[in-house]
């Protein structure tokens, strides 16, 4: 008689559960080799543990960059953007995202929730970095190509990508105009390789939990519960951020358009709903446009700006994250951000978003340029992977959310009349 068994298939379970189970056998590892209390040698086996975490950090980093460059290359051949209604929705996504990163950095500042936990900060590789206008300017242009690459400098990066987009975008508009298609190949080379990241990024991710693991039950053995205290007042730190975040939507949206922000969030809940399950915009990106279309009321063009050429530039809720996150990890350190480090911040967290790719936990990879930016250890990220699987989740979500206030004001003051025939769902096409 032959019977069926059904291997267990680690893989099939969720990221966030994977994390949450790799951090309960972590406790369960810290508390049996001291919990605060090891003897040295049984701290210098449990740091064994966190080499994991530092080769899973370091392969992050290595992504971060080509990552960027991609994401801005591939957003500027692929997207179709209108000059005039190019311009306002430029306008409207630096500004959004701005607000959103001093609004994190606001509460970040007044709440300080550093300061409910305290970490040794490290003896070798912290420096600071301070704003110097003339010095920031200089150093934009790279000496080389490949250099920002190596030197992972997020400035010289985006001027890089934005000057080789916005050529690019130039010779495909050429050859349109004279019929020829050379230009194909290079998008489909761009695309690829843009995938190729993608995938990697993905590898990386499904060994966080492995490097959850280490991390947190090292700190447990070492150190022991403390640090972990300030994790639960961050949480709640950056949902308050989140939340004045979408209360600033919703002001944009009652002052700048036709939209009641009633409406708004009732023709909305699907999508955001699906952002906050999915912890993807990109997954959620065509029921967002479904939703302003068909609930909302907006025109399809506004609808096609915001929701799918405005989603590839913004994300708002992962660069208040970002910002939020590397000052939390300043004051657990018992560092000072100063006010043009601060600025700093803001600088790289609006330049990292663009490379925020609309997949799960792909702001962990921009995260470790906005760290280094400050002169901030990357290897305490591993720290907040403990809770970014919920704080994904929420920033996701205000992320839609941005994308349907930017359509929202695309469509102006003046409601129009409900097209006869049904519209045909393709996000491909942007009128």
């Amino acid at each position: 008689m032959e019977t069926s068994q059904k291997s267990f298939n680690w893989k099939a379970i969720p990221l966030y559960a994977q994390i949450a189970i790799a951090i309960v056998l972590a406790i369960g590892v810290g508390i049996a080799l001291g919990a605060g209390h090891a003897s040295e040698a049984v701290q210098g086996w449990a740091n064994h543990l966190a080499v994991p975490c530092t080769l899973i950090l370091k392969a992050l980093r290595t992504l971060a960059t080509p990552l960027i460059l991609l994401a801005v290359l591939h957003t500027f051949l692929t997207a179709d953007i209108p000059g005039r209604s190019g311009r306002k929705l430029a306008i409207l996504l630096i500004t959004n995202t701005t607000v959103a990163i001093v609004i994190g950095l606001l509460v970040a500042n007044v709440l300080q929730p550093g300061r409910f936990g305290k970490l040794a900060a490290p003896t070798e590789g912290m420096h600071g970095k301070s704003l110097d206008p003339w010095g920031l300017l200089q150093d934009m242009v790279p000496e080389s190509v490949v250099k920002p690459l190596v030197d992972n400098n997020v400035l010289q990066l985006i001027f890089l990508a934005l000057a080789f987009g916005i050529v690019l975008r130039g010779i495909k508009a050429h050859q349109i105009a004279d019929g020829k298609r050379d230009y194909v190949a290079v998008e489909q080379g761009i695309a690829v390789m843009f995938e190729a990241v993608i995938r990697i990024l993905h590898w990386v991710i499904a060994l966080v939990p492995i490097a959850v693991f280490g991390i947190v039950a090292k700190t447990i053995a070492i150190q022991g519960f403390e640090p972990f205290k300030a994790l639960g007042v961050f949480v709640l730190t950056v949902i308050l951020a989140l939340l004045l975040q979408g209360v600033y939507y919703l002001t944009r949206v009652k002052l700048g358009s036709w939209v009641s922000p009633g409406g708004f969030l009732r023709g909305g809940a699907d999508p955001l709903i699906t952002a906050f399950s999915t912890a993807s915009s990109t997954v959620t990106m065509p029921i967002t446009f479904e939703a302003l279309i068909a609930k909302v009321g907006l025109r399809e063009s506004s609808a096609s700006m915001g929701a799918l050429v405005g989603s590839n530039f913004n994300n708002d809720g992962t660069a208040l994250y970002e910002a939020m996150a590397a000052l939390f990890i300043a004051q657990v350190l018992g560092l000072n951000l100063s006010l043009p480090q601060q600025l700093v911040v803001i600088l790289t967290s609006i330049v990292a978003s663009v490379g925020a790719a609309g997949i799960p936990e792909a702001g962990l990879v921009t995260m470790t340029l906005v760290f280094s930016s400050v002169g901030l250890p990357t290897q305490y990220i591993a720290l907040l992977i403990t809770v970014d699987w919920f704080l994904d989740r929420c920033r996701t979500a205000i992320n839609v959310m941005g994308d349907m206030t930017v359509s929202c004001l695309l469509d102006g003051s003046t409601p129009h009349q409900p097209e006869t025939e049904p519209f045909l769902l393709d996000p491909t096409v942007v009128d």
